[in-house]
């Protein structure tokens, strides 16, 4: 039994998710720290708005409202789950798209312009072709494929620069963010693709649903009624499973993870090291073009067209969501759920309480920082159970009577 936990103990995924847990606690435990702090010394909480303000950070996703005497009432809320669950799609893609490239030894900070790239492909391709001659379901899987290819495309320039001029990812990335932005802002401007039809919404561009193209609901609509979610959140969960297969069970991840452990030793393998660089940055493109395009594609999502004013969160997002998993494509799925949970709970906060949303996002941004201490924390765990679990030294076996002298002589007569 014990050599059995000594075994699970020593693998270093386990570790990986005992310093993720770790990390997911210490934010939690902070952010209850501070709505207690906010509680006390605001005269409209008191410790009893702080203890529901703790109830909400720990089970808001199951919180049902307050009852006719006024107490926070919980148990299983579709809509609070099925929301968590479409907006949990273009965090796990996202993730994805940050997780593969971490694999390959790249740091993808471009996401938030791949994910516009994505966005602005997607859009134009499932508004712009006329439902009346091409099927929905068609330009539904023309507008996601569009938007994958768009995203890729746009993260082929920094691996580019990367493989070929050594030019860092990350400042390539950023640079790319910014044109993707301004880029996005002027394709939009003054286009056919723009609400005119509200004139309270002319900053916004057309739903999907517009065009009468949007993602089947696949019958979730009936087990979460009254959420936003649909079966985008199906197809991310197969993507996930197919870049772990791809990154784990074939030839060409393999070599993709032998470049981002040691490019040089790779090439002197006979690795293609600068092919597979691109296409490292290229397939995480492609993730977080097809996290807009799901995102886009619900057909209940409008997409504010004057992007050059900031970048786009959700592609950010996709950092702590990868560095929870420890870059383990399943683990995304479930850090990405997590995340958005938290966005869940930040609306019942603020729904519910006197406390803002914000708070949600101090426990985020802990738990960011966390993660990213994360081999620290993992080598924490190590040394302490190295220490509690090193056996004594074991004094030396006293030979039978007769075994010393017998063993002196055999070696008197081998001399």
């Amino acid at each position: 039994m014990n050599g059995g936990l000594s075994k699970l103990w020593a693998k270093d995924g386990t570790k990986s998710v005992l310093a993720s847990l770790i990390s997911i606690l210490i934010g939690m435990a902070v952010g209850g720290v501070i709505i207690l702090v906010v509680g006390v010394n605001n005269p409209n909480l008191g410790l009893s708005g702080a203890w529901e303000g703790i109830r909400l950070v720990f089970g808001g996703l199951f919180s049902t409202g307050r009852s006719a005497s006024g107490a926070l009432t919980f148990g299983f809320n579709p809509t609070s789950v099925g929301n968590m669950l479409f907006r949990a799609t273009p965090l796990i893609l996202t993730g994805l798209s940050v997780a593969v490239a971490f694999k390959t030894g790249l740091f993808n900070i471009g996401a938030p312009g791949q994910y516009l790239m994505g966005t602005a492909a997607t859009l134009m391709l499932a508004l712009s072709i006329p439902t009346e001659t091409v099927p929905a379901p068609l330009v539904w899987l023309i507008a996601f494929l569009g938007g994958m290819l768009a995203g890729a495309l746009w993260g082929c320039i920094p691996g580019l620069v990367k493989a070929f001029l050594n030019i860092n990812e990350v400042l390539a990335c950023i640079m790319t963010n910014w044109i993707a932005a301004n880029l996005v802002t002027w394709m939009f401007d003054g286009s056919d693709f723009r609400n005119l039809v509200e004139n309270t919404k002319s900053g916004y561009i057309y739903k999907t649903s517009y065009n009468g193209v949007q993602t089947a609901k696949l019958g979730l609509d009936k087990l979460f009624p009254g959420s936003q979610v649909n079966g985008g959140i199906l197809v991310a969960v197969l993507i996930a499973v197919i870049v772990y297969i791809l990154m784990n069970k074939t030839t060409l991840g393999y070599e993709l993870k032998a470049c981002g452990a040691n490019r040089h030793a790779a090439r002197y393998a006979g690795i293609n090291d600068k092919r597979n660089i691109v296409l490292s940055m290229a397939i995480a493109g492609a993730l977080s073009g097809a996290a807009a395009s799901l995102y886009y594609l619900s057909g209940n999502t409008e997409f504010f067209w004057s992007t050059y004013q900031s970048l786009p969160a959700t592609g950010f997002n996709g950092i702590p969501v990868a560095l929870l998993a420890a870059s383990n494509p399943i683990a995304v799925i479930f850090t990405g759920c997590f995340m958005s949970m938290l966005d869940i709970v930040g609306l019942q906060l603020t729904n519910l309480t006197a406390y803002n949303e914000y708070i949600t996002d101090v426990i985020i941004a802990v738990i960011v920082y966390l993660s990213a201490f994360s081999l620290v924390i993992k080598l924490w765990l190590s040394g302490r159970k190295k220490k509690k679990a090193a056996p004594e030294p074991a004094a030396p076996a006293t030979p039978p009577d007769g075994a010393g002298e017998a063993r002196n002589a055999k070696g008197g007569e081998a001399k």
